[in-house]
């Protein structure tokens, strides 16, 4: 995630979560959509579920903004990290870390959260976790470091970042479909079978001065596996399984090459671009269209 929102509150908090995608269901509700011909009526939403362990805050990050970009100045890490970490990368500690790294706050610009979720705490296969850096709210880099501090090695639920009937942006590795030809890939016309030998090939790569094939020449090549945003996608319903054991989320057998799904977890409105079991980064709004919150009306969970 490159960009993040520019929240205007008082209280610091962290910009974004992660999860995992477990299937999709289908929700009964109330529309609430004020002005539109199926107000007051119901609404039956394809929606994803996205099982969302808590995240574990490891470190801090200043930034420093100059003529060439945002440069890290400084990394400050939790003395009790989690074991699976050292999976990832060792972790150089000092016990006069903070000393060193706070008087170049005056310098910085950001401060980011550096945070770490495990697949495995939700059942998957995979011990290793995913590492990533979240942005904070604040009105300066003094008050966003300041809480990231004290929330420095513990862990924080979804229920602290998101609430229910809010948009949330979705980023997500798409399904990857391997090579693809300009055909299924571009949607390139088929040529007549009398016209030329290939049929599934473009009818030309371009004129013969220059000699050279522009980008826009659809070819063949990667098709899927790519980093998609979807913006604005509503949470119908935040829960968790242990405290919600009589309205269970999990279909029969659990879902399709998942399983079941433990723990907190959400669901949003309409799809999230990737497979099942695969990691899902969700941040606050960026391009926010309702400035309300409205928690919707839920009349029935259709899980098969």
């Amino acid at each position: 995630m490159r960009t993040w929102p520019q929240l205007a509150a008082e209280k610091s908090s962290l910009l974004g979560f992660a999860g995992f995608k477990a299937g999709g269901i289908h929700i009964l509700t109330v529309d609430d959509r004020e002005k539109t011909p199926n107000f007051g009526k119901q609404l039956l939403n394809p929606a994803t579920v996205i099982a969302t362990p808590p995240i574990r805050i490891i470190g801090i990050r200043g930034y420093k903004h100059d003529l060439y970009g945002q440069h890290a100045i400084f990394d400050v890490y939790a003395k009790d990290l989690p074991k699976e970490l050292s999976r990832k990368f060792e972790v150089k500690r000092t016990d006069d870390g903070f000393s060193k790294k706070e008087p170049l706050l005056d310098t910085a610009s950001d401060v980011m959260a550096i945070v770490a979720v495990s697949p495995n705490s939700i059942g998957l296969a995979q011990k290793v976790p995913f590492v990533f850096e979240v942005a904070v709210s604040g009105k300066d880099s003094r008050s966003q470091y300041d809480y990231v501090k004290s929330i420095l090695g513990k862990e924080i639920r979804i229920t602290d970042i998101f609430q229910i009937g809010q948009n949330i942006d979705v980023f997500g590795i798409t399904r990857g479909k391997g090579i693809e030809g300009p055909v299924t890939r571009f949607g390139v016309k088929r040529k007549q079978h009398k016209s030329r030998k290939s049929v599934r090939a473009v009818g030309t790569l371009g004129p013969i001065s220059p000699a050279v094939v522009m980008y826009t020449v659809a070819r063949q090549g990667q098709r899927g596996f790519h980093q998609r945003t979807e913006y604005n996608k509503r949470i119908l319903i935040i829960s968790n399984t242990d405290r919600d054991a009589q309205n269970s989320i999990n279909p029969a057998g659990g879902f399709k090459h998942f399983g079941l799904v433990k723990g907190d977890y959400i669901v949003v409105r309409g799809s999230v671009p990737g497979v099942p079991k695969r990691l899902v980064k969700m941040r606050q709004p960026i391009r926010s269209i309702s400035k309300r919150v409205l928690e919707p009306r839920v009349l029935e969970v259709v899980v098969k």
